[in-house]
């Protein structure tokens, strides 16, 4: 079975390296274009084969984690939602349709589950369960900006935008994180939220670039 496990192991850091390569190199080149568009394929299908391995081996035998299994779905819902976002560029899409009610709702759930276990396990002694309320808040907050897309795409055309940037952001700060957790061992409260909040900052200046709310720099 340890074998077994290993090979999974492997492959999820496989992966998991591919996309976080894929990831970086998105945000360097010019958005929009086909190299844009063939990394964020790359980085796509390389972060959900990364996750769905991880939702494996955090239920195996002397290996089950709730916090790594909660965390998968985390990156796989980041990944979705980023690309579903899309749809929602073309004027014929006008409402959201089951999948992404769907996607949005299991991130929900997931969340509430995270903060559950966080003050389960707060009350119990372990310091290190704030980063289920940490990421738990981040789930339950984030199905709220699609919500909002869902419902003002068409009034404000940006927002898929900020959404599809917003969530892939996510997902390659997420990846940055199992580099540095599993990767190099680098496993404390540090490692799981500096890149989560120097991450969020990026994204917030990215928004306001697209929302035109940057002030111009002066001479």
């Amino acid at each position: 079975m340890e074998n077994i496990i290993s090979i999974f192991i492997y492959i999820h850091a496989f992966f998991g390296g591919i996309g976080l390569v894929t990831g970086i190199a998105s945000i360097i080149v010019k958005k929009g274009n086909i190299k844009h568009k063939q990394l964020g394929k790359w980085f796509t299908w390389s972060m959900i084969i990364s996750s769905a391995i991880s939702l494996v081996v955090a239920r195996m035998p002397n290996h089950i984690n709730n916090f790594l299994f909660l965390i998968g779905i985390f990156t796989i819902y980041m990944v979705l939602a980023g690309n579903r976002a899309l749809t929602f560029k073309s004027i014929k899409k006008t409402e959201a349709n089951l999948v992404d009610k769907l996607i949005s709702g299991t991130m929900v759930i997931s969340g509430l589950l995270m903060i559950g276990f966080g003050i389960n396990g707060l009350v119990n002694g372990y310091s290190q369960s704030i980063l289920f309320i940490f990421f738990g808040a981040f789930g339950i907050f984030l199905p709220y900006g699609d919500y909002k897309l869902f419902k003002t795409t068409l009034e404000n055309r940006k927002l898929w935008l900020i959404t599809h940037l917003s969530r892939m952001l996510g997902a390659l700060i997420a990846s940055i994180t199992a580099f540095l957790v599993a990767g190099i061992k680098y496993d404390n409260l540090w490692a799981w939220m500096l890149p989560t909040v120097l991450g969020t900052a990026y994204i917030i200046y990215w928004i306001k670039k697209v929302k035109g709310t940057l002030k111009p720099k002066r001479a």
